[in-house]
């Protein structure tokens, strides 16, 4: 089983960035996703950028994936995503059908987000007959259909062709819409929106009335208000055929969080304590996985 390390989904500094990523180079993580997958907007680091961290990262012997954009909605974007597929000399991560399509048309290898809807093998047998190597399970689905959809797959005859790749840490990416929520928290337009996200290194969280944590608000994106975690799955997940357990950036215990999942992984599963010191275990939740409601923890 490998680690991932998540596309960082939230807009921090520059120099944050850096170090994040200076940090990644020593962690136990084995693939590493850059590039901004959230807000077109959010230019701490450009194109040129994230290509320099990835010819830093690879030389220090991490697998590097290049994410696109999850919502495209400008002639601009689909412009840079183009150069992105064309010019960048890394694997992709496609979080939109048009960076599917763009690379299934130049015949390149790409990996699936979790914000391509797979939701059976006929869907991802046509995606790995377009170039698809790695897949990363929507976050919605459960253990027994992700379990029916490997078999099928091997039934299909391309399940050992292609890899398994579940979001197994972090607040959930559920939703995007053209409107920015953290521009209109502030009473803000989105085309002025001044970069307020840049204030919420974890997005802002959103609770009901009964001060239960609902939702994650992260510009155009909304995620779950409790952190998924799946640590405690591991052995579940290597009996059903996952080849790679996700982890989401977070501003604070990213790597720490890592290392216990990579202790997980080599001691071949079990029970586990809590991951870090400031999240308490009543911030977790893993309703999906079980196949009931998200903000559940079983």
């Amino acid at each position: 089983m490998k680690l991932s390390l998540g596309p960082v989904l939230y807009y921090w500094p520059q120099r944050q960035v850096a170090d994040f990523y200076d940090q990644a180079v020593s962690s136990s993580v084995d693939i590493i996703y850059l590039g901004e997958a959230v807000c077109s907007k959010r230019q701490e680091l450009r194109t040129p950028d994230w290509l320099e961290l990835a010819a830093e990262l690879s030389e220090a012997g991490k697998a590097v994936v290049l994410s696109t954009l999850s919502l495209i909605e400008a002639r601009s974007e689909l412009s840079l995503l183009r150069k992105i597929c064309d010019n960048s000399g890394c694997l992709i991560e496609a979080n939109d059908m048009a960076a599917v399509n763009i690379l299934a048309e130049k015949k390149l290898p790409f990996v699936t987000g979790s914000s391509i809807n797979i939701y059976n093998a006929y869907s991802l047998k046509r995606l790995y007959s377009s170039g698809c190597q790695r897949w990363v399970m929507p976050v919605e689905l459960n253990r027994t259909t992700l379990k029916n959809i490997l078999i099928d797959a091997e039934k299909l005859g391309f399940a050992d062709k292609i890899e398994t790749e579940v979001f197994s840490y972090g607040r959930l990416p559920l939703a995007y819409s053209a409107r920015c929520f953290t521009a209109r928290a502030k009473n803000l337009p989105k085309d002025d929106c001044q970069l307020r996200c840049l204030e919420y290194p974890d997005g802002i969280p959103l609770d009901t009335q009964e001060n239960q944590s609902l939702f994650t608000i992260n510009g155009i994106q909304t995620q779950s208000g409790y952190i998924y975690n799946l640590r405690d799955e591991y052995s579940t997940m290597a009996e059903i055929g996952v080849d790679v357990m996700r982890i989401s950036p977070t501003s604070t215990d990213t790597f720490e969080v890592i290392e216990q999942f990579n202790q997980v992984i080599q001691e071949g599963g079990g029970a586990s304590q809590m991951i870090a010191s400031d999240i308490k275990n009543d911030e977790f939740c893993n309703g999906y996985w079980y196949g009931r409601p998200g903000m559940e923890t079983t």
